[in-house]
């Protein structure tokens, strides 16, 4: 992991190692990053900062990252890289919420893996979010950035949603970004198998039906960076990045 490499100590491995991962947010954003004040570039730039942070300078300004996607789309893994490289604090919904939802869904007469029907949607889903959100204020009126990791579909597609929270962040000095997490049907199947989740029982059941609903092919339209994550794709891009910062720090 790229938090357990040695603090560097030398300017110019600083200055390499901003470099790759300068070079690596170009790679995995889907179509490239806008050169200038692109909101691409103004994340990428960010993200470089938070590196040169940790060894004297940089803006002590806050950044709120949401990083959202539909289920298996790699969210959590990019999330912990990001996290890995910056240092900002990580949120991840499932974590933060599992145990209180699958509880409140049974006291309401629900499955406590039930994620689709209007139960869940209505009732709990809101709540869930809340807490995720309120946690990240918690971590942000202090100073530290936070990235989020939930599938924040519903939001990321309600750009008056959005403005809300980019006028929030604004009020408070904070920055904010989204990070859409794109991925193919068969390769978030496959991770979804692999990860044995109760809460995952009704997609794989009715994968069908529930792959139909999916809009893989377009990003929410107030997402900032597209990654592209199909299986052999960014994952392997996000190992390779670690063994070159260790080459570089050596």
């Amino acid at each position: 992991m790229i938090s357990d490499l040695p603090t560097p100590a030398d300017p110019a491995a600083d200055n390499a190692a901003a470099q790759v991962i300068e070079e690596t947010f170009t790679k995995v954003s889907v179509g490239g990053i806008e050169p200038g004040n692109s909101p691409q570039a103004l994340l990428r730039n960010r993200v470089v900062d938070a590196w040169r942070r940790r060894h004297g300078g940089g803006s002590p300004r806050p950044i709120l990252t949401l990083v959202g996607g539909y289920a298996g789309s790699g969210k959590t893994e990019f999330s912990r890289f990001l996290s890995d490289i910056t240092g900002w604090a990580f949120l991840d919904k499932d974590s933060l919420t599992r145990s209180i939802v699958e509880r409140l869904l049974v006291s309401l007469g629900g499955d406590p893996n039930d994620r689709h029907t209007d139960l869940y949607l209505k009732e709990v889903r809101p709540l869930e979010y809340r807490c995720l959100m309120e946690t990240a204020w918690d971590n942000l009126n202090v100073g530290t950035s936070a990235i989020l990791a939930a599938p924040f579909i519903a939001e990321l597609k309600d750009e008056v949603w959005f403005a809300r929270l980019e006028n929030r962040c604004a009020a408070k000095g904070i920055d904010v970004a989204a990070i859409w997490v794109r991925c193919d049907p068969e390769s978030m199947r496959e991770y979804i198998e692999f990860r044995g989740a109760a809460r995952d029982a009704w997609k794989l059941s009715n994968w069908t039906e529930y792959a139909a609903g999916l809009n893989v092919e377009a990003s929410p339209p107030t997402a900032h960076v597209t990654i592209d994550n199909r299986l052999g794709a960014a994952i392997s891009l996000a190992d390779q990045t670690r063994e070159a910062l260790k080459r570089i720090l050596a």
